[in-house]
């Protein structure tokens, strides 16, 4: 079986229930937004909501994505910086849990983490701290660490380090790993654009965007993006929503319908998407198939609040699977 290496931002997602919307009101944050905070920021949100109903999982979106895959039965590892503190303890021990090798490095300062703040409605709101996540660097990786591997999945956010970019690409390329990249985010294509052009061409296999993603890349409408970038690499997804997903690898072309769901959350539907897919893909599976895949996990962890589901909902799955 094929085996699939992620690195990313790792954090943990502190899921809270909130009675209503008067903390969001209190500490300025948007209903349904995500906002970058700093540590005394986090620190006095933390001590708010520390006796409400919380959850905690292992986060980001490589890490979202890896842990689908592991639920799968993909043999899969992870890169990423945590602090020496509780949080980066267990986000160590989730992944651990969830059957994922943890290529993880340590700093003294705090572990990054999410405080999802879900009100009555389901609608979440983030106050992110990103701390420990974004030190990850070029020094770090070496190239043992990429062995035994097949695949390298990306999370967009990284870009923004395009030393640490460079420098896990051409490890993966040295190791003979296929480059995914999902590009998480319109507004880090809009900001890096020319080194997302050249980074694309010289080292992606399989890209990842959706619908906004693809018009900040290109300027075009998802088909003529679509044909675009498929023009850079091998694999190219493009997300529009309730209308599936468009696939194309060469002339070979395939449109995917959304599954029936009952929408809760969307928040990681794109990050699912990408586990499903490169499942079927690390399977051997046809284009279409892989693209059926993806869309049955986005459409599943769509019903949850959160990226994360329970083994009831992986049960149904795994049965629409036919497994």
């Amino acid at each position: 079986m094929k085996k699939v290496l992620g690195i990313g931002n790792a954090l943990v997602d502190i899921m809270t229930r909130v009675k209503d919307e008067g903390l969001l009101e209190k500490y300025e944050l948007p209903k349904g937004s995500m906002q970058l905070v700093d540590h005394q920021f986090i620190k006095k949100l933390t001590v708010a909501t520390e006796s409400m109903d919380r959850q905690l999982a292992s986060g980001g979106s490589a890490a979202n994505t890896i842990h689908g895959l592991a639920r799968l039965g993909v043999d899969t590892g992870f890169i990423g910086k945590v602090g020496r503190d509780e949080l980066g303890s267990f986000f160590t021990d989730d992944m651990k849990k969830a059957g994922i090798t943890p290529h993880l490095f340590e700093s003294e300062t705090d572990s990054g983490r999410a405080i999802a703040l879900v009100t009555p409605d389901s609608e979440r709101t983030f106050a992110t701290f990103l701390g420990a996540a974004v030190e990850l660097s070029a020094e770090d990786l070496s190239p043992r660490i990429f062995e035994g591997y097949d695949y390298l999945h990306i999370e967009g956010y990284l870009i923004q380090n395009q030393e640490l970019m460079k420098q896990a690409l051409e490890m993966a390329r040295q190791n003979g790993l296929q480059v995914s990249l999902d590009l998480a985010s319109f507004n880090v294509v809009e900001g890096n654009l020319d080194f997302l052009s050249s980074f694309v061409t010289d080292y992606v296999d399989i890209l990842f965007a959706n619908e906004e993603e693809a018009r900040a890349f290109t300027g075009k409408e998802p088909h003529e993006a679509l044909d675009m970038l498929a023009n850079l690499c091998q694999v190219v997804v493009v997300k529009v929503g309730k209308e599936g997903s468009y696939i194309k690898r060469g002339l070979e072309r395939h449109q995917i319908d959304p599954i029936a769901s009952k929408p809760v959350d969307t928040t990681g539907a794109g990050d699912a998407y990408a586990a499903g897919f490169l499942y079927g893909l690390s399977q051997g599976r046809d284009l279409d198939e892989c693209g059926r895949l993806g869309s049955l996990l986005a459409g599943k962890v769509i019903e949850v609040v959160g990226a994360k589901m329970d083994p009831d909902k992986w049960k149904e799955i795994e049965q629409m699977m036919g497994r």
